[in-house]
Order: structure tokens, then sequence, then C-alpha cells
């Protein structure tokens, strides 16, 4: 009876512990959202509610001194075609180092587990000046082309696949398959959860992306990201913080979006796929 007790009070504080951190988390997402719908003046008082959640200028105004409906749709074309061609290179890459063996695999799979270890502003000049060259500034594919590999989406797939057992595959092979097919109807939908938490990842990183897009499309205003474009709401001369929240709002709905639609592939087991053919 002590030990049941003791067991209810440790599950309350690790309970109430849990909901402080996620409040803490989540605050500034709120903080963000009430303040979208505050008036200038409201803005700089000091309480958290707006006075009306029916002030939607901040919105307007944002959309269009932010031009924020050409800049969303550029950044969810990066984003998302960024994003799936990283998968479907992470993936391939994943299948060649765990069902493929061939002389200096170990060696491969650590020298490109080791740029991992290399920030991302060292190769900015490298990477601009090869972009340059190529004569892709100021494009979609020119924004994407960097993000096109991921290490840690390899590693992370490759321990996935791993798990598989080799003997499907054989199998699969026998019944004289290729492996194009088993990846796709029995390899990824047996690993549907990562893949798509993953995806949900790489997207996210590429949405929200501010430096590169910067650069590769400096001369080129219309081609900008949204992220980019929502630093166009403030300036020293006139500052809009009220407008700046209202297009961070702007920003966050395809995020929400995509991930409420693909949350329940995320649920899912590991055996939904093995049925499959």
């Amino acid at each position: 009876m002590k030990r049941k007790k003791i067991d209810f009070i440790m599950d309350i504080i690790v309970t109430t512990v849990a909901l402080i951190l996620g409040f803490i988390i989540v605050f500034p997402l709120i903080y963000c959202f009430l303040s979208s719908f505050k008036t200038a003046s409201e803005f700089l008082e000091p309480k958290l509610f707006p006075s009306s959640f029916k002030y939607l200028e901040n919105f307007k105004n944002a959309l269009e001194r932010g031009n924020l409906v050409r800049y969303t749709l550029n950044s969810f074309i990066i984003a998302f075609f960024g994003s799936a061609t990283r998968m479907v290179l992470s993936i391939l890459a994943a299948y060649a180092f765990t069902f493929y063996n061939f002389k200096g695999k170990n060696f491969f799979f650590f020298m490109i587990l080791g740029t991992m270890m290399i920030p991302g502003d060292v190769l900015l000049v490298t990477n601009y000046l090869t972009v340059s060259k190529l004569h892709l500034l100021n494009t979609y594919l020119g924004v994407m082309v960097v993000s096109f590999v991921s290490a840690s989406q390899m590693f992370m797939l490759r321990q996935r696949f791993k798990s598989i057992p080799k003997d499907m595959r054989e199998a699969s092979s026998m019944d004289g398959y290729g492996d194009l097919w088993f990846i796709w109807k029995v390899l990824l939908p047996l690993s549907k959860p990562v893949v798509t938490t993953l995806f949900i990842q790489g997207f996210i990183n590429l949405w929200n992306a501010y430096l590169w897009p910067l650069i590769t499309t400096a001369s080129s205003p219309e081609m900008r990201t949204v992220m980019v474009g929502i630093t166009r709401l403030n300036s020293w001369e006139d500052e809009n913080y009220q407008l700046v929240m209202a297009g961070v709002c702007i920003s966050l709905i395809p995020s929400f979006i995509l991930f409420f639609i693909m949350r329940r592939n995320m649920k899912k087991g590991g055996l939904d796929g093995s049925l499959v053919g």
C-alpha cells in the first residue's frame, strides 16, 4: 500500500513537471498568436491578451506589405520538393548500405557520417560559388540543391532497414521481384513511421531556412522565401512587431497542416506492410 502511494506521488510530480516544461516550450507560440491580434498601441502595453480577436488588420497588412502569398508559395515548393528529393536519395543510399555488400562499404559509410561534423556555415561560400557557376542563382533548384543529401537521414533509415529481416528481400527476389518493388511494396510500408517523421523534419528545416535563401535570391525579390519576407515587415525606421507576429503565424500554418495530415502515419506500427504483396 505504501509503495502504491509513493508511485502515485511520483506520477503526479512527473506529470506536473512535464506540464510545466511543455507550457514553457509552447508559450512563445501562444504569445505570438495572441500578439498578432493586437494594435500597435496594445502591443506596447504589459498585457497578454488582446482587447479583441476580431482585429485582423495585422494579417492583411502582413500579406500585402511582405508579399507573403508569393513567398509562401516559394517556400512550399522549395520545402516540399527539396525534402522529397532528399528522402528519395536517403532511402536509396540507406538501402544500398543495408542490403548490398561492396568493396569499401564501411569506409564510404563512415565518410558520409563524417560530413555531419562539418558546420553548414563553413560551406556557405563554397556552395554559393558552385551554385553561381552552375547559373542556378535566383532559382528554386539553386535554393534546394544544397539540401538534397542528408547524412543524418540516411543513417536513421539505415538503422531502421537493418531491423528488417534480409530473408524478406531474398524471398521477393526468388519470386522475381526487383529492388525497387521490394523498396516500394515492403520496405517503405514497414518503415512508414520513420519515413514520415524524417520527411516532416526535412520539410520544416527547409521551410525555416533563412540565410541560404537570402543570399541565393538577393537579386530576385520575387524568388524569396516566407522567412526572408517576414524580416521585411519590420525595420529600425518603422517598428511593426505586431505585423511580424502575424507573419510568423501565417508561416506556421503549412507546417501544422502537414503535421496533422501525416500524424497518423507517424503512429502506425512497423508491421503494417508485412502482408503487402
